[in-house]
C-alpha cells in the first residue's frame, strides 16, 4: 500500500472514529435525560423498547469505536490492510467499502461459509 493510501485510511479511520465518538456522547445524553413517568402502561412500555434499542445502538458504536482504534493500532505498527487469515494484501476497494476489515475479500468468503454450515 503506498504511503498515500495509508494517509487516506488513516484521515478516513480518525474521522470514522471522531463521528462514532460523537453520536455515543449525544446517545448517553439521550440516556441520561430525565425520564417522565407515565400513566399509561403502553407508553411506558413505548418508552422503555426506544430505551433499549437506544441501548443496543450505543453497543454497536461502542464495538465499532473499538475496531477503528485497532485499526489505527494496525497502521502504527505497518500492518493495516493485510489480511489477518492469510497474510495477503486486502485490496483497497474493500478497504474503503469497509475500513476496519481484517480480512481479504477470500477469507471473508470462507469465515461467512463456515458460520453457514454451523448455523444449518
Amino acid at each position: 500500500m503506498t504511503a498515500e493510501e495509508i494517509a487516506y485510511f488513516r484521515n478516513l479511520l480518525q474521522q470514522m472514529l471522531k463521528d462514532a465518538q460523537n453520536k455515543g456522547e449525544s446517545t448517553l445524553e439521550e440516556l441520561n435525560e430525565s425520564p417522565s413517568s407515565y400513566a399509561d402502561p403502553a407508553d411506558r412500555a413505548t418508552a422503555e423498547s426506544d430505551r433499549a434499542f437506544t441501548l443496543r445502538i450505543r453497543d454497536r458504536e461502542r464495538r465499532l469505536i473499538h475496531k477503528i482504534q485497532e485499526a489505527l493500532t494496525r497502521i502504527d505498527d505497518g500492518e493495516y490492510g493485510i489480511c489477518e487469515e492469510c497474510g495477503e494484501e486486502i485490496g483497497v476497494a474493500r478497504l474503503k467499502a469497509r475500513p476496519v476489515t481484517t480480512l481479504c475479500v477470500n477469507c471473508k468468503a470462507r469465515q461467512e461459509e463456515g458460520e453457514d454450515v454451523q448455523g444449518s
